[in-house]
């Protein structure tokens, strides 16, 4: 149970993880001047040997080739790897692995060298062929071009008596098993590099990125790989060069990729190819011109440059990519135990290829943070060092363990007695080798899986370097994180944040994006024909918010809420009403009581005065109706104000139709009184008999009854009811009143429009009747004020919403009904309060006869 629990942590935690991740620096020797004359391809012939090889053997022979200039440290990793295979006397009993004639030439020395020499003058070495040589094993590398050339030489004398491996990058031009059917490659087509690269953008929050890479087979086939894990997480291409391998072509347009990468807005430029390819001439003119940018290269990039390249900018400089390899102990101990006196530490440190791992702890990089001119070799000379391999030497290491392993799976003792000639015996191992080799897999001791198969994948890891180029030929290279597919998707990269700090003086590097980033509030905006990561921010629409970065749309708040003014997050809606503590609402409710309370008073003038002729000549009864209507016309307005509910909906409604229709029907009442009182004669006994009888008085239930029946249907149909209205006021949520079926609304209000412009006919027609007390003016002005408000309110009232809307039809109301209230009532109590003998029946009776 506790190593499922650790594992767990281990694999969910980067945090925890980098604690596991030691930090390293390598500080190397350079010098400009002799890396030009360093060697870029190697051979070396392997072969076993019936006789134990001691250490004097490789002493000997590394003193002598250290004599004679040749100073690859190939031939040192070589000695070594065998070395410690002989010693092993579980691995290859009886059984000793050397080699002889290593050649480390330029590729132009080596076509020379194939050019003008006898295929015995390679193939068979100058060893002692009696001595149980049983095939010979030629190892090449790292420069894959010289590879070919020597495989294309071998294969048309002797290729099937040599056994070919070579070291090196990965090339996919040796993966043509046809035409290179007897080279056998240690690297593995690297398709994670592309992964690793990818995921270290992500980390550093960068998508817009430069490529620089070499016109050939290999670097379009890593333009492939590279362009299909980018698209995967959206990062962009800035530009590409390619840059043609014939170096006069390169010439001709190096302007133009100079240009490119000085105008490009990208500050990250990846570089991928060979080192001695005219891609490495173009980089190292590109820095000798001062174009600052941070280079992410692979490992086989990391080369000294100019002395005057001087990296001192924190935030430009060089990011290298080498594959993780497990540590591989007891070099340093085994040259210097060749010859203590020769190969000392000043010795090795004074070797401009090698690289030395500072062992102690990071502190020991710090130390030199200030360090910009009195740094020397002395300084060096007293720390604690451990020769760092590169990559072409762990594979070196690792042929050697191949071969090892296809011997041991070879039954010499049985091939040795067979009673064969040489010749065919050596056809015969090879051939046997040969078969062995491609199912040869085993794990070093590194810890590092091998295998021989190209069509099985491995995991790889990679450690990630931050390289500064420094005064008097020092450079160093700082391990700031490492790249592994066994983690998750999106914690690949580990990285130590303070050694990144330390190298770049921030912990963040200097971004590289098409576009800035679209904060909260805004979204992308792409154009026609623009990259994937070039955008533009615009705000998103009203309501809308994004509370993201980068967010390529916006989404609409819910109905119940509303963005806020950055528009990045949505805040619930306050309800409200038109309630009593509104000011507009407070102000609504004291008009409707003052009203109705001047209506009471009207109707109590009237009460007080029932006996006065302008009373009685106006019909006291419908006199009454109408002013109790009226109060109660204002008095409904209230029910408008409030928070509404269910009730209060279907009142508001039903209550404004029936007082008003009330309320009308005593003016129509008055109306048809006043007609009738003036037209009726001697022979017009029916007439007579209508406004004697009281049949007037049935005017205002018939119209009373047609109203309650169109508002009986409204309820039975589509009541009124609770409604929101979400949008008219910014913010809120007002609750308001749904007319419900909106035809039975207008019918409603139809009517009391017909009824209204009957009243206003026939008040009209009787507007100059000659009598005292004709009040049929008053009730025309009345209706009209009635039917202009009205008309009024209807265009009104759809164009506003929430609480102004409510406001309106509330103020219809109160116009209305002070209209009526106005036109027919206040005269008459001036006549009453003010003008006394105006309304006295004798003296109207003695200015008539007067």
């Amino acid at each position: 149970m506790f190593t499922l629990i650790f594992f767990y942590l281990l694999l969910n935690s980067p945090l925890l993880m980098m604690n596991f991740i030691p930090s390293r620096c390598f500080w190397r020797m350079k010098n400009e001047e002799k890396y030009r004359e360093l060697v870029e391809a190697c051979f070396f012939f392997l072969y076993t040997v019936q006789w134990s090889v001691e250490k004097d053997y490789f002493s000997n022979l590394l003193d002598t080739l250290t004599e004679t200039e040749n100073r690859s440290h190939f031939l040192w990793f070589l000695a070594f790897s065998l070395h410690e295979i002989n010693r092993n006397p579980d691995f290859l009993p009886n059984i000793s692995l050397v080699f002889r004639v290593p050649y480390c030439l330029n590729v132009s020395l080596v076509k020379d060298l194939i050019h003008i020499s006898q295929p015995t003058d390679v193939t068979h070495p100058n060893y002692d062929c009696t001595k149980g040589v049983i095939c010979t094993v030629l190892l090449t590398g790292p420069n894959w071009e010289a590879s070919v050339l020597y495989h294309t030489f071998m294969s048309s004398h002797e290729p099937q008596q040599i056994l070919h491996l070579t070291y090196g990058p990965f090339h996919p031009l040796l993966n043509d098993r046809v035409q290179f059917s007897y080279i056998y490659k240690l690297a593995h087509e690297d398709k994670s590099l592309a992964m690793a690269l990818v995921a270290f953008l992500l980390y550093l929050n960068c998508n817009w990125v430069g490529l620089a890479i070499s016109d050939n087979e290999q670097g379009t086939q890593f333009l492939s790989y590279l362009k299909r894990e980018m698209e995967k997480d959206t990062i962009c291409f800035a530009f590409v060069n390619m840059i043609p391998l014939n170096m006069e072509v390169y010439i001709s347009r190096a302007e133009v990729y100079y240009n490119q990468i000085m105008t490009s807005s990208t500050n990250v430029v990846i570089l991928y190819g060979d080192t001695d390819s005219t891609l490495a001439v173009a980089f190292r003119m590109w820095k000798t011109l001062g174009i600052q940018r941070t280079w992410i290269t692979t490992s086989e990039w990391d080369v000294p440059t100019s002395k005057r390249d001087l990296t001192l900018d924190p935030f430009h400089g060089n990011l290298a990519f080498a594959q993780h390899y497990g540590k591989i102990s007891g070099f340093k101990i085994f040259v210097q135990t060749l010859n203590p006196l020769k190969y000392s530490d000043k010795y090795l440190a004074r070797l401009n290829w090698m690289n030395f791992n500072c062992e102690a702890s990071a502190s020991n990089c710090k130390t030199m943070k200030n360090c910009s001119t009195n740094f020397s070799l002395e300084w060096l000379m007293t720390q604690i060092f451990d020769t760092a391999f590169s990559g072409s030497s762990y594979d070196i290491y690792n042929a050697s363990y191949v071969l090892a392993h296809v011997i041991y799976e070879v039954p010499l003792q049985q091939v040795e007695n067979q009673p064969i000639d040489n010749e065919k015996k050596y056809d015969h191992i090879c051939s046997k080798m040969y078969s062995l080799m491609k199912k040869t897999h085993f794990t070093s001791p590194t810890g590092d899986k091998v295998t021989m198969n190209q069509k099985e994948k491995l995991q790889k890891e990679y450690d990630i370097f931050y390289i500064w180029n420094l005064p008097h030929d020092f450079e160093l290279k700082v391990k700031i994180g490492k790249f592994s597919l066994y983690f998750p998707h999106g914690q690949q990269v580990h990285s130590s944040e303070d050694m990144l700090e330390w190298a770049t003086r921030s912990r963040q590097m200097l971004p590289s994006v098409c576009s800035a980033e679209c904060d909260p509030g805004f979204r992308r905006f792409r154009q026609e024909g623009m990259s994937a990561c070039c955008f533009t921010c615009t705000n998103c629409p009203e309501n809308e918010i994004s509370n993201g970065t980068n967010m390529d749309q916006c989404v609409k708040c819910p109905e119940d809420q509303y963005a806020n003014t950055e528009q990045n997050h949505c805040i619930p809606k306050a309800v409200i009403c038109l309630s009593y503590e509104d000011p507009l609402g407070m102000a609504l409710a004291l008009m409707a009581l003052g009203f109705s309370a001047l209506t009471a008073l009207v109707l109590g003038v009237f009460l007080r005065h029932n006996d006065t002729a302008i009373v009685k000549a106006n019909n006291r009864s419908l006199s009454y109706i109408l002013l109790m209507s009226l109060m109660f016309c204002f008095l409904c307005s209230l029910l408008f104000i409030g928070q509404p509910n269910s009730a209060t909906c279907i009142l508001q409604q039903i209550t404004f139709g029936i007082v008003f229709t009330v309320a009308i029907s005593c003016v129509l009442a008055k109306t048809i009184t006043v007609v009738l009182a003036f037209n009726v004669t001697a022979p017009a006994r029916r007439m007579m008999y209508i406004l004697v009888s009281g049949a007037l008085n049935y005017i205002i239930p018939l119209c009373t009854l047609i109203q309650i029946i169109l508002c009986s249907i409204w309820l039975g149909a589509s009541p009124p009811s609770v409604d929101i209205d979400a949008y008219s006021e910014h913010g809120h949520i007002i609750i308001v009143c749904h007319k419900g079926s909106v035809i039975a609304f207008y019918c409603v209000l139809g009517y009391l429009g017909c009824l209204a412009l009957g009243s206003f006919t026939v008040a009209f027609l009787a507007r100059n009747l000659p009598d005292t007390f004709n009040e049929a003016k008053f009730l025309t002005f009345s209706m009209l004020v009635f039917c202009t408000v009205w008309i009024t309110f209807l265009p009104v009232y759809h164009s506003t919403k929430g609480k102004v809307m409510v406001t309106v039809e509330i103020f219809s109301i109160m116009a209305s009904s002070a209209g009526m209230l106005g036109c027919i009532f206040v005269p008459k109590c001036y006549i009453i309060l003010l003008r006394p003998d105006k309304n006295s029946l004798q003296k109207i009776r003695e200015k008539s006869y007067s």
